[in-house]
């Protein structure tokens, strides 16, 4: 179990000027090429329309976090709308994506995997009290305090959590508890091939650096 401290994070203008992107954690890719990820997590500012990046290979998944909420147009399909706190869209990271903002900048979580490797499950959940989360062979969790603050222990081990640091955990390991007041942005990454599903039920989807 490992915390990501918001401190240690790193804000990075895009190459395009249409934003920010903050990215909390990822995972190198197993064959060790550079630059490539096997999943990546970050926090994206959208300041204006236009067009997202092409992620060939990669699963995207995208949660609204503050804004207004944009329109997203997905290869030839009809605008999707993302307008409430936390909803969230999943997309290939292959189809060409339009974004236009409806009032004014957002902020957003991103999740990106590489798709013939990993599924991602993400979920908003609020913390009032206790929860538990039981880890599965295969997978791993990325517990990331949007609001308030948490502990989170594990074996024995307990971290604390302020609004904006992150927890990566295994599944080695014992079930992970958390305790605190707040709000959460958790991401669960499968092995393509468990049959493990995770706890609760699924956020709602219409269906990143962008």
């Amino acid at each position: 179990m490992r915390l990501i401290p918001a401190s240690t994070c790193q804000r990075q203008r895009w190459k395009n000027d249409g934003g920010w992107t903050t990215e909390i954690a990822r995972a190198a890719d197993p064959a060790g090429n550079p630059g490539d990820f096997l999943w990546r997590a970050s926090i994206a500012e959208i300041e204006g329309d236009g067009a997202f990046s092409v992620f060939p290979g990669i699963a995207r998944d995208l949660l609204l976090l503050e804004g207004a909420g944009m329109d997203l147009t997905i290869g030839s399909g009809k605008p999707v709308r993302l307008a409430r706190r936390f909803e969230r869209i999943h997309f290939d990271g292959a189809s060409p994506v339009d974004c236009r903002l409806l009032d004014g900048p957002t902020r957003d979580f991103n999740v990106m995997v590489r798709g013939n490797a990993l599924r991602a499950e993400v979920l908003a959940r609020p913390l009032a009290g206790t929860m538990v989360i039981l880890p599965a062979p295969g997978s791993e969790w990325l517990v990331h305090a949007w609001s308030g603050e948490a502990s989170a222990t594990r074996d024995g081990r307990t971290f604390a959590l302020a609004a904006g640091d992150s927890l990566h955990a295994g599944h080695a390991g014992g079930r992970i508890l958390l305790e605190g007041a707040g709000e959460l942005v958790m991401v669960r990454f499968d092995t393509l091939g468990t049959d493990a599903a995770p706890p609760g039920h699924r956020p709602g989807s219409h269906g990143g650096d962008c």
